[in-house]
């Protein structure tokens, strides 16, 4: 599953609704919200209320840290609107108050029937642990490495509150446990010792990933190998904002990862070429830019519609090398001419060419007839409009 986190003021209902909203419809399939005051706790509810009068269920995640013990206890209705909590066992309190308060969130967590995911962040570890495993390790014959006691740290701290809250009485198959490192290696060695040593659904995802094609590159780097050895139950890519930018990119980027490992489909798929001498013209560019969009924003109505159309592959090429075999290819493709070819774009669809394109609108026509093979290639839902 999809997850992204929300970076609003959730004390700002209007704000946290917005983009919540805006994570849901772009694919997120879980959303988190951070839940650090009373202010915070109070608006859970209506948050809730305000985003299924919209038609949107998507499930809401309550982040909690330091004080979530008190707001869970006060306000049982932002227990009873959240679909799930999230704890961090480093950040729940501190020396004989930890125990206690982990305890507490449990049996709230019980009581309301939810889910639970245990996540630990290499920036806020328990310390008491990771003290006491580097005193025992500074005593050992043989000394490890101080960064191989904190991933021992790390590995210990989830699954040990996870036997706790099953001892506490939280279900085995209500926990979810993570353990969130910054650097690809770091997160890949941690998290191939987790599964090895655990049966509970893992979350991923590279903390403070940064901006850009740095966080999307680490991320991806990092994820695909576990996704790759089966290791994975959701995922979020947490990329830092451009100022001003989407929030929604960082659930396209994990959309994008699942779909090109052939894990998930979410949306018809473009194949460009990256052009050359021969694609002196920005035209194909343009054209691959703006069907991938197009695309992109005719499926919330698509997938309603038609079943099975996430699958689409689409080809838009640049010149006759690779342009008619890779349009071949695909579901439908179109192979537009290169300097000094014909002024003339032949579209094949399932292999066969079937209409050559030219003139000023070849977008245009293009578009239309991407939507044509979708009404007549894929089988209508039940629910559509159409359907009745």
């Amino acid at each position: 599953m999809v997850q992204s986190m929300t970076n609003t003021d959730t004390a700002d209902i209007d704000a946290t609704v917005k983009q919540v909203a805006e994570l849901a419809r772009a694919g997120s399939e879980v959303v988190r919200i951070t839940v650090n005051n009373e202010d915070a706790a109070k608006a859970v509810p209506v948050i809730r209320e305000q985003l299924e009068a919209q038609g949107l269920d998507v499930p809401l995640v309550g982040d909690f840290h330091f004080n979530g013990h008190k707001l869970l206890s006060k306000y049982p209705e932002c227990a009873e609107a959240l679909a799930k909590l999230r704890i961090n066992p480093g950040n729940v309190g501190k020396g004989s108050r930890r125990d206690p308060q982990f305890a507490q969130m449990i049996e709230i967590a019980i009581k309301h029937d939810k889910p639970v995911r245990i996540g630990v962040n290499w920036g806020s570890l328990d310390q008491d642990l990771l003290t006491r495993l580097m005193d025992e390790n500074a005593r050992s014959d043989a000394p490890k490495e101080a960064r191989d006691i904190m991933f021992e740290a790390m590995i210990q701290s989830a699954i040990g509150s996870a036997e706790r809250a099953e001892e506490l009485g939280l279900p085995g198959d209500y926990i979810v446990l993570s353990c969130k490192m910054s650097q690809v290696q770091d997160l890949i060695t941690v998290y191939r010792e987790l599964a090895r040593r655990c049966d509970y659904p893992l979350h991923l995802g590279l903390t403070e990933a940064g901006m850009g094609s740095k966080g999307i590159v680490a991320s991806t780097a990092a994820l695909a190998v576990l996704l790759q050895e089966g290791i994975g139950d959701t995922i979020r890519i947490s990329l830092t904002p451009e100022p001003g930018g989407a929030r929604t990119r960082e659930v396209i980027v994990a959309q994008e990862i699942l779909q090109s490992m052939g894990l998930r489909a979410f949306t018809p798929q473009v194949a460009a070429c990256p052009g050359c001498g021969r694609t002196t013209s920005t035209f194909f560019q343009e054209l691959a830019r703006d069907i991938e969009s197009w695309l992109r924003e005719q499926m919330p109505r698509w997938r309603r519609e038609y079943e099975g159309v996430e699958q689409l592959q689409v080809a838009v090429m640049g010149c006759v090398v690779n342009g008619p075999g890779e349009s071949r290819h695909a579901n439908i493709g179109i192979s537009l001419p290169g300097t000094g070819e014909r002024p003339v774009a032949p579209v094949f669809e399932d292999g066969e060419k079937t209409v050559t394109l030219k003139g000023d609108n070849i977008a245009a026509e293009f578009q239309a007839r991407v939507e044509r093979y979708i009404e007549q290639r894929y089988r209508r839902n039940s629910g559509s409009r159409e359907a009745g």
